[in-house]
């Protein structure tokens, strides 16, 4: 019998599920009843619908009239392969909650973030409104999700300026609010992000760039969670990977990994945020590499997932950091492809990522992730903001649905692949 390596077999970039004929009208994943039964993929291999995605009817939708099976006719899905240590970002607060999470459970994954920006939960000094986390917490848990929860966007009366994003003036402040997150949610959110990309200025306005003022933000919170929630994991808020480094705007993610270090964050923490995007770049490619797919964003290890990944692993072991793990608590890769009309200004290599290269990308990433007992969970950014935002914003060519709440060749790719590990 023939055998394969596991890179020689990676190398069927995308096979067809010839079992599979979307044509727009299969019904969601639901979380009480099992898909009809099918062979389990084989691993490493990515599998793809050979035509469009599956349409998912909302909520309110009136029941449709069964068809009696065609030979030609459509397929239901396989059932999804379990993967445990896979996540995905929801949008929760927009939309119908259970779809969405039925949607994440289509997935397989067993991790789900959520994106939590105080400012629309403490509207004045202990003036909470806290229903809507309430519950997004609760539908997580009743589905089995562990749950990532990123804090970040401090209240404007917190602030020493309103522009944009950006930490309270007194740090002590998110402390505060970090202690009563993890006392509410305590032993029903696993884990913590502690802001969100603070080299960059957008997200820290009012303050200096500066990693270590950032470190003294995260010691706050971590402090607080650890002692409201023994139990929660605290992770480091991820750097964004910019290629700029002017101090003012952007510091360079590796120079600002770089100087948490110098400023203690390993004390603070139990895992170190990244958010390693590819742009149009495949993968396993490197920056370094003699030709590069992607016609733009290709001259700076910032752009390229496995560059940043490896890099920060190179970085961590050099302040003798071998009890962490890299949280990938966001990637992804952005296409244009069958979006409909977008402004990509800022965002065009979006165009250069077809369905399928977005679909192959992701399920290679995560495989890439499993090779590497340094990086722990990972997360998929988005799952469904196309169904939120539609087909003008850019955000939504990320999204593993189309604006009419179809799958994309990349949500069937994920539910069907198999993990490399537990």
């Amino acid at each position: 019998m023939q055998t394969f390596s596991r890179n020689s077999t990676r190398r069927i970039t995308l096979v067809a599920l010839l079992s599979i004929a979307l044509v727009g009208c299969l019904g969601r994943p639901s979380p009480t009843t099992d898909p009809p039964s099918s062979p389990s993929p084989t691993r490493h291999t990515i599998y793809m619908p050979t035509v469009g995605g599956s349409t998912i009817p909302t909520p309110t939708s009136p029941p449709q009239p069964t068809k009696p099976p065609s030979s030609t006719g459509p397929t239901p899905l396989p059932p999804p392969v379990p993967k445990p240590g896979y996540g995905v970002q929801v949008h929760l607060f927009a939309g119908d909650m259970a779809e969405t999470l039925r949607w994440a459970q289509g997935l397989g994954v067993g991790w789900v973030k959520q994106q939590v920006e105080w400012h629309t939960i403490e509207h004045g000094p202990d003036n909470f409104d806290w229903a809507l986390l309430d519950r997004a917490v609760e539908a997580c848990n009743g589905f089995g999700f562990k749950l990532l929860l990123g804090v970040t966007h401090a209240p404007d009366w917190t602030r020493a300026s309103e522009l944009e994003s950006g930490p309270p003036a007194n740090y002590a402040e998110f402390g505060r609010f970090m202690g009563q997150l993890a006392t509410r949610y305590r032993g029903r959110v696993v884990a913590y992000e502690l802001w969100n990309e603070p080299n960059l200025a957008r997200e820290w306005r009012g303050d200096t760039l500066d990693p270590a003022r950032f470190v003294a933000l995260v010691a706050e919170g971590a402090t607080v969670v650890r002692a409201a929630d023994p139990d929660a994991l605290v992770i480091s808020g991820a750097p964004a990977v910019t290629g700029i480094n002017d101090g003012v705007e952007a510091i360079d993610d590796r120079v600002f990994l770089r100087g948490m270090y110098e400023a203690g964050i390993a004390q603070w923490v139990d895992g170190i945020g990244a958010h390693p995007y590819g742009f149009a770049n495949p993968p396993d490619e490197s920056w370094q590499g003699p030709t590069h797919v992607a016609s733009s964003h290709n001259s700076h290890p910032s752009f390229f997932f496995r560059d940043t990944l490896e890099d920060y692993h190179a970085l961590m072991l050099a302040y003798g950091d071998t009890g962490h793990q890299i949280w990938v608590t966001e990637f992804g890769w952005s296409s244009t492809d069958k979006m409909g009309q977008m402004d990509t200004t800022g965002w065009e290599y979006g165009r250069e990522v077809s369905e399928a290269q977005q679909a192959d990308y992701v399920v290679r990433a995560f495989w890439m992730g499993d090779e590497r007992s340094w990086v722990g969970p990972m997360f998929l950014w988005n799952l469904n903001l196309a169904a939120i935002w539609g087909s003008g914003n850019p955000v939504s060519a990320y999204g593993l649905l189309r604006p009419d709440g179809s799958y994309r060749p990349a949500y069937i790719a994920l539910r069907l692949a198999e993990p490399l590990g537990p």
